[in-house]
């Protein structure tokens, strides 16, 4: 089990993220709303580079959420085939669209508790949305998210929940700003495979460098 974090590391960590990825938004590719959130759910367990992919021909088909509503469920299953778990996303992009359409006159609505209503968005759903849209202070745990801040002891907790937890009491604000430098830092350099350590800018405060030095 990892070491936890001490305060000076956490503000270390807070630095030093923020030096790197104060700018840093989300490399899925959208234009609105309703294509934020359509890519948001279909990047669940699947690449923002292979959404990035899928969407053009989805969006250029259904250009927003009333289009999608009346979407034939086949058709949708036929543009996503490439993605994961493509049959229940299809479905449920199908659903949060007719919910938009009929609960918020085709808005997507931009408060957590009425997102988590529509089909397909969850809790973390929801909060990489508030925070790409809004710049919202919230934390939203993936598996990069959950991997990173349990490598530098910012959580020691079991499921994605504790682990978002933990993260929100320990670096209280700029949380949107935490929860994108993660994603990027866990996708391009402390990935779960052969961590690039030598590109590390927190090797200093990191509690498990020496599992992945090599030689």
């Amino acid at each position: 089990m990892s070491k936890k974090a001490t305060k000076k590391e956490i503000e270390t960590i807070r630095d030093k993220f923020i030096e790197h990825y104060s700018n840093a938004v989300t490399e899925l590719a959208y234009k609105d709303d309703y294509e934020l959130l359509v890519a948001i759910i279909l990047s669940a367990q699947c690449t923002d580079k292979r959404v990035n992919i899928i969407t053009p021909a989805l969006f250029e088909k259904y250009p927003s959420s009333k289009e999608l509503a009346d979407a034939k469920l086949e058709d949708v299953k036929e543009l996503l085939k490439s993605c994961s778990f493509f049959n229940n996303k299809a479905k449920n992009i199908i659903a949060m669209a007719k919910s938009v359409q009929q609960l918020h006159s085709g808005e997507i609505p931009h408060d957590t508790k009425e997102l988590i209503k529509l089909a397909g968005v969850g809790n973390k759903t929801a909060n990489v949305f508030m925070i790409e849209a809004d710049g919202a202070n919230l934390m939203a745990v993936d598996t990069h998210v959950f991997r990173v801040s349990h490598r530098l002891g910012l959580s020691d907790g079991k499921t994605v929940e504790q682990t978002e937890a933990q993260l929100v009491k320990k670096l209280k604000d700029d949380l949107h700003i935490f929860h994108q430098a993660m994603v990027l830092f866990g996708r391009y350099i402390c990935k779960a495979v052969k961590p690039e350590c030598e590109k590390c800018f927190l090797t200093d405060v990191c509690k498990t460098t020496k599992t992945f030095k090599v030689g």
